[in-house]
């Protein structure tokens, strides 16, 4: 059973040995950092929530064609660049400024008026006339004759009249629509210029408030590095076993090897010494007995009654014995030398070197427990060292200047913003009520011809007197009055609006556009001390208010728009090792004991060296195996007591016959009782001198090479269990030190980027514009356009209306 058991190891001890060399060969140290996992990457998702300015965007209409022939005309009325020296002078000097510079500026404005002067005289003077001359029964009285031409004419003049006044109602439609629309952009877009001066004031003072968020990100690294505290020391440890355990069990499997042999040895020994003495003692009992028997066989054989016995005469002389286990080597000197052995229990010391070390990941839980706690107040630290970031912040100390600012733009703002919608309903009731009339002789126009056109078709006689005709005259007379009586109204309004309106478009709005104002705002000098938008918006000496709004419109934000890089250093305050070093130095300092493995104790490997000194490989087993090549008896008995047996058969003396029977079961006996159980005895000595000779040649070496490799893993496992954790540390210092690094860059790009994002504050001006040039000056524009084409075109409707006044009426001499 043992050695059976202990033969089919032998494949496993080889195999133990190369998992050895291969462990001894191959240190642990050399082992590299896992790679980084996916989660190794923070994720800083809830980023500092920004008020935002919404964009706003000039809309399609369907009045655009009518808007860009205003400001065609407008381009045309006014073709002046941007005013800088007038500008400059006013802004800077006031009472320096000449009236020369602004009629030479507004020329066009001037031509303008100077038309409208001439209108509003005119057309009333022209109205006295025509009432002058109505009571002198002149204008607009009768036909003095009839002509064959006079049908024609008439309807030339109908056709004219209803003409000017289609375009009359086009245009006083589009004044309704156009001054409808201003009165509804006027008031939230005058509306959102103090809502959006406080919102850009809350966009700044919120720079604090997401300062301090980005710098309470820090709790997104400190919680994973806490999580990877809380496993760290079990993944040393289990990082320590998993490293060492090749080398561990290969050397406490060769142990368990060599504690195999030592008792299978020392059992085959004890065998080989009790079956040797078993057989001498049996060949010396056999021996005198085995010489009787071959004295009567061959006795019996030689009697001359014996018939045909001669053949087998010769196998019965060589009865004698064969091998002698007497003259083979003793192995008493071996087992005296082993007495006693082995005086240790190899198996438990093997179990509990392999409990020792299987032991090491809850040893360094226990050993790393204080560091741990260590590490986690480091980070309490940190934190604190991170709120500097936020104390420190010059930002808000360049943003209050601009929040003031842009607080006293909006109380100065409320005044003029009051003016303006004071005048914007005037401007509505007036333009409503003027509209109103305007369609009033539109209503005395249309009345007046359908009427004098149904009478002219009633009337038999040109001369007759017809109450429609008359009635439809006097119709168009009362629309000739309203147009006479208003007209200077009209033209006032036309020209207050157009004066005003045009000059936003012109002066400012074309001029935003193709950013000649920000020129000019850059240009030094041109506005006074009280003015300068540089100093006040705390714009850097070499920058100017263009570049700044082209960066803010990029998305950049106010670190870069104001290069707060040259007075606070960001990058200096956000170099890891001043948040790490701490962290660092404690994981670096950090040593523990992990390795000590006691594989082999001293009375353990006194065993084994008194196993290698006993001489079991001194003995020459080459002697008994020479010795049980012998058979126990030279002779075959079996065959010998066969040919006995065929022998009786042959005899005809039947005493002979007896004898030869009786040799024969003698024979049978000694071979079934004495013969097999010696070859029984030499086929278990079989057994242990082919194991003992197998094993004698490598003992020793077998042994030294054992004790020498126990001694060297217990010496190798301390050092690299210390390599390791050192390695383990170093690896995870790495890995923690780039969430830390990644926070901190985050942290930089969030504060250049994101926090204080300048850009509000360029969608503030974009939204100026769009509501000043396009959804309050362009329908303004184009009212005050369409109220002066109505204007205009009520000249010749006048002079149509009063013309064909007369057709209506009867004519007075009739001329065949």
């Amino acid at each position: 059973g043992a050695p059976g058991s202990l033969l089919a190891t032998a494949g496993a001890m080889r195999a133990a040995g190369l998992l050895l060399a291969w462990a001894l060969l191959h240190p642990a140290a050399t082992q590299q950092c896992h790679p980084a996992s996916p989660g190794g990457v923070l994720r800083f998702t809830d980023r500092h929530a920004e008020i935002r300015v919404p964009a706003l965007h000039r809309v399609p209409s369907s009045l655009d064609p009518l808007y860009g022939l205003v400001r065609s005309c407008l381009d045309l009325i006014q073709q002046n660049p941007l005013p800088t020296e007038l500008l400059r002078t006013a802004l800077n000097d006031p009472s320096s400024v000449r009236t020369s510079q602004v009629v030479q500026y507004e020329l066009g404005y001037v031509v303008c008026a100077a038309v409208a002067l001439l209108f509003t005289v005119a057309v009333p003077v022209a109205g006295m006339c025509f009432c002058y001359c109505r009571s002198r029964r002149r204008c607009g009285g009768r036909l003095r004759a009839h002509r064959r031409s006079l049908g024609c004419r008439r309807r030339c003049l109908l056709a004219c009249l209803s003409f000017t006044s289609l375009i009359i109602l086009i245009s006083v439609t589009c004044a309704f629509v156009t001054g409808q629309r201003v009165k509804g952009q006027m008031e939230p877009g005058l509306g959102a210029v103090p809502s959006t001066l406080r919102t850009l004031r809350q966009h700044l003072a919120n720079v604090p408030q997401g300062v301090q968020m980005v710098v309470d990100k820090f709790e997104v690294p400190r919680k994973q590095i806490i999580s990877d505290l809380a496993g760290l020391s079990r993944s040393v440890g289990l990082s320590i076993h998993a490293q060492l355990k090749a080398m561990t069990y290969a050397a406490l499997a060769d142990l368990q090897d060599r504690a195999g042999d030592l008792q299978t040895s020392l059992h085959h020994l004890q065998i080989l010494d009790r079956t040797a003495r078993a057989l001498a003692a049996a060949r010396a009992e056999l021996e005198p007995a085995l010489r009787e028997r071959r004295r009567r066989v061959v006795a019996l054989l030689d009697d001359p009654r014996c018939t045909s016995c001669a053949s087998a005469l010769g196998r019965a002389q060589s009865l004698e014995l064969g091998a002698d286990y007497g003259k083979v080597p003793s192995v008493e000197k071996v087992l005296k030398a082993l007495a006693g052995l082995p005086r240790s229990d190899f198996a438990e010391m093997i179990r509990q070197g392999n409990g020792t070390f299987n032991s090491i990941p809850e040893l360094a839980v226990e050993r790393m427990a204080q560091v741990i706690q260590d590490l986690r107040d480091d980070l309490a630290r940190t934190a604190e060292k991170v709120q500097s970031i936020a104390d420190g912040f010059p930002l808000p100390d360049y943003t209050r200047p601009v929040s003031e600012a842009l607080l006293k733009a909006e109380d100065r703002s409320q005044p003029y913003l009051r003016e303006v919608e004071r005048f914007e309903r005037y401007r509505w009731i007036a333009g409503t009520v003027l509209c109103s009339i305007i369609l009033l002789i539109l209503a005395c126009n249309v009345t007046g011809m359908a009427l004098g056109a149904y009478g002219l078709s009633k009337r038999e006689d040109p001369s007759d007197y017809e109450c429609r005709g008359e009635a439809g005259a006097k119709f168009l007379l009362v629309g000739v009055g309203l147009a006479f009586l208003f007209s200077w109204l009209l033209i006032l309004l036309v020209f207050a609006t157009f004066l005003v309106g045009g000059n936003i478009q012109t002066l400012v709005c074309r001029n935003w556009v193709n950013q000649e104002i920000y020129k000019f705002i850059d240009t030094p000098g041109n506005l006074p001390p009280s003015m300068n938008i540089t100093r006040q918006l705390n714009l850097r000496r070499d920058s100017n208010l263009s570049s700044a709004y082209r960066e803010c419109k990029s998305g950049a934000g106010l670190w870069e728009v104001l290069q707060l890089d040259r007075s606070y250093d960001l990058d200096e305050h956000l170099k890891t090792p001043k948040y790490t070093a701490d962290f660092q130095k404690r994981l670096g300092d950090f040593t523990a004991n992990l390795g000590d493995v006691r594989l082999l104790r001293s009375e353990g490997r006194q065993d084994l060296e008194t196993f290698a000194r006993s001489g079991a490989d001194e003995v020459d087993y080459g002697r008994f195996q020479e010795e049980m090549k012998n058979p126990v008896v030279q002779t075959s008995l079996p065959g010998l007591a066969r040919n006995l047996e065929g022998l009786q058969k042959m005899q005809r003396n039947s005493t002979v016959a007896g004898r030869l029977a009786a040799e024969a079961r003698a024979l049978w006996q000694m071979q079934n009782s004495t013969v097999q159980s010696q070859e029984a005895l030499v086929a278990k000595l079989g057994e242990s001198v082919q194991f003992l000779s197998r094993l004698a040649p490598h003992l020793k070496e077998r042994v030294k090479s054992t004790l020498a490799t126990t001694a060297s893993v217990e010496a190798r496992l301390p050092v690299q269990a210390q390599q390791i954790l050192r390695q383990e540390l170093g690896c995870f210092t790495r890995k923690e030190l780039r969430y830390f690094t990644q926070y901190l860059n985050w942290v930089g790009q969030t504060l250049r980027e994101d926090v204080a994002s300048c850009q509000p504050l360029a969608t503030a001006l974009d939204n100026g514009r769009v509501i000043l040039c396009d959804r309050i000056a362009d329908p303004w524009n184009a009212f005050w356009f369409s109220l002066g084409c109505c204007t205009f075109f009520l000249i010749p409707n006048i002079i149509f209306a009063v013309r064909l006044t007369k057709h209506f009426r009867p004519i007075r001499n009739r001329l065949m």
